[in-house]
């Protein structure tokens, strides 16, 4: 079984208080992006697999042990419950790691996913839900996979209609590690005058300046090498451009394809697709 765990972008981000567990609240829009890994998940032989799993991953490193990805982790919150068998998981990695676009989040969902219809366990989009929640803020989204108003630390989820089928994204990562605390440096938390979803119903045209990142701020200070890649986006004409997140990665809507845009941002990574 093979499935194609896709990233996301936020679009607004707003940090509107301090709780008393140390950890912030947040207004954010979740919308799902067509840049995606690959995930297969394949029964093995127990001889080959004494952990319970095998993992192989490719494309982009990521850092730690096996027991640290959150696939693994997925399985074994499952595993524990239903007694799964031995699995072999190959992760292919595209969706770049510290960019503020939920690779890793989706690679677990849909490890969920997967491991629930291959072995029929007839868990509910809720309780797959439940299951996510063990594992990430944000990776309960990637259950239902449609754009959503986040509220809470990121891990509240209402249904948003909001689409921007048709039009163009153009993301861009450059080769930077944007930490938390950079990212909170500058930031002082505040209810916005106006709701997001509120914003975001009106034209995308008039969205800059208004659908803000709370976090820029402190990233463009320390880092102008991205504030100018938001730059550039509107420069090339941008509907809308913003970080995603606490970055690294920026991204603009655009009405049609831009040629050459691998050119214009030399040096990182970068994905022209259309919105579904």
């Amino acid at each position: 079984m093979i499935l194609y765990p896709n990233a996301k972008i936020n679009i607004g981000l707003n940090v509107v208080e301090r709780r008393r567990d140390g950890y912030h609240n947040l207004e954010t829009v979740f919308y799902p992006i067509t840049l995606q890994d690959a995930l297969e998940v394949k029964d093995i032989d127990p001889i080959d697999a004494p952990l319970g799993y095998q993992l192989k991953v490719m494309g982009t490193v990521l850092d730690g042990t096996p027991d640290d990805n959150l696939v693994v982790k997925a399985y074994k919150l499952l595993q524990a419950d239903y007694q799964l068998p031995p699995v072999s998981i190959g992760l292919y990695k595209h969706v770049p790691t510290g960019a503020g676009l939920g690779g890793g989040s989706a690679d677990a969902a849909f490890m969920i996913k997967a491991l629930n219809e291959r072995y029929s366990l007839s868990l509910t989009d809720e309780q797959m839900e439940q299951y996510c929640t063990k594992l990430g803020a944000d990776c309960p989204f990637f259950i239902k996979n449609k754009p959503v108003f986040a509220t809470g630390i990121g891990n509240e989820f209402h249904p948003l209609q909001l689409s921007l089928r048709g039009k163009i994204l153009v993301l861009v990562k450059p080769d930077i590690f944007v930490s938390t605390k950079d990212a909170y440096f500058k930031v002082t938390p505040r209810r916005p005058e106006h709701s997001l979803p509120e914003l975001l119903s009106q034209p995308i045209e008039t969205w800059k300046d208004r659908v803000v990142n709370d976090f820029e701020p402190s990233v463009f200070s320390k880092y102008p090498e991205i504030a100018a890649i938001k730059d550039r986006l509107y420069d090339l004409g941008a509907l809308y451009a913003s970080m995603s997140g606490s970055g690294s990665s920026v991204f603009g809507i655009f009405d049609s394809p831009i040629d050459n845009v691998d050119e214009a941002f030399s040096g990182c990574f970068c994905r022209q697709r259309e919105m579904e």
